[in-house]
């Protein structure tokens, strides 16, 4: 019978280790998508100023500043410079193609050069994932130079964002789930309570486990479950050394928590309901744990 309990008690511990562990697993996988999402990000910032300095160097200018890349909106950034420029349609293209290419942040975007004067639109164009879908006209058409801006806005991570909302938020129907199997597998353990049928007798007495009473001379005497379960240890052992280590762990381990006064506690309260049999005691054996002394 205690091989049998033991085995269903591994097979809880296991699934609900396999749960957490699930739990963790994805909670990690999540948390690591954001980080890859920052450093994607970072990294993306950095291309722009490098995108500053090829425009440029386009130009002809090897020695005035790019300006901070500056941070106008979500998902777009500004890209200014010291002193005026030219610059070429194409080449402007082909080099935020070349540079932005590698980033799986920036497949999607559009890009805009304003003047900066009155921020009207000099040159504009789009770039997509799907090449078919690139807006991308008068390449050829070298401009003056002037003070220009570039402000580049790219396509929200939408995917990546939902994939991590879909992690997370996973998160408590796993839990939910966990706690429904850990609880069914629960309640499908069969108790040594549930696996008798018959009355027990004790000496003078008759116990009956399934309707938790007890009976001296005809009195019927309520038992809790607790107290059920620690009477059935006893008096399938009557008049042996029960260890004290093993009454609390087989009453209170499927608890969660294994107690050390409440077992005194409840020693007490059965030895006052065992009074009216006085042939009937639980003693302590000091130093090992009790015993259940029956006397013909």
């Amino acid at each position: 019978m205690r091989n049998s309990q033991n085995l269903i008690a591994g097979k809880r511990k296991y699934l609900a280790g396999s749960i957490l562990l699930l739990l963790i697993s994805v909670t990690c996988v999540a948390f690591s998508m954001a980080a890859t999402d920052d450093f994607d990000i970072a990294r993306r910032e950095v291309l722009l100023r490098k995108i500053g300095d090829e425009t440029l160097l386009q130009s002809g200018d090897s020695t005035s500043r790019v300006l901070p890349v500056k941070k106008i909106a979500e998902n777009e950034y500004q890209i200014r410079f010291e002193n005026n420029l030219t610059f070429q349609p194409d080449s402007l293209v082909n080099t935020t193609e070349r540079l932005l290419s590698n980033n799986p942040l920036t497949r999607d975007y559009v890009v805009n050069v304003l003047n900066c004067d009155n921020t009207g639109v000099a040159y504009g164009y789009a770039i997509s994932g799907n090449k078919k879908d690139d807006i991308v006209a008068c390449k050829g058409r070298k401009q003056p130079r002037a003070c220009y801006m570039i402000n580049i806005k790219f396509k929200p991570a939408g995917i990546n964002t939902l994939k991590n909302g879909y992690l997370l938020g996973s998160l408590p129907f796993l839990a939910f789930i966990g706690f429904i199997i850990f609880r069914s597998g629960k309640q499908q353990q069969s108790s040594p309570v549930d696996q008798l049928t018959d009355a027990l007798a004790i000496g003078t007495a008759l116990f009956k486990v399934r309707e938790r009473e007890l009976v001296i001379d005809h009195n019927p005497i309520n038992l809790t479950g607790t107290e059920t379960r620690l009477l059935l240890i006893f008096a399938q052992s009557p008049n042996q050394t029960i260890e004290r280590s093993r009454l609390q762990k087989e009453i209170w381990e499927d608890e969660g928590v294994i107690v050390g006064r409440s077992l005194d506690m409840f020693i007490s309260k059965l030895r006052k309901k065992l009074e009216p049999a006085p042939n009937i005691n639980i003693v302590v054996i000091r130093g090992k744990g009790y015993k259940l002394e029956v006397n013909s």
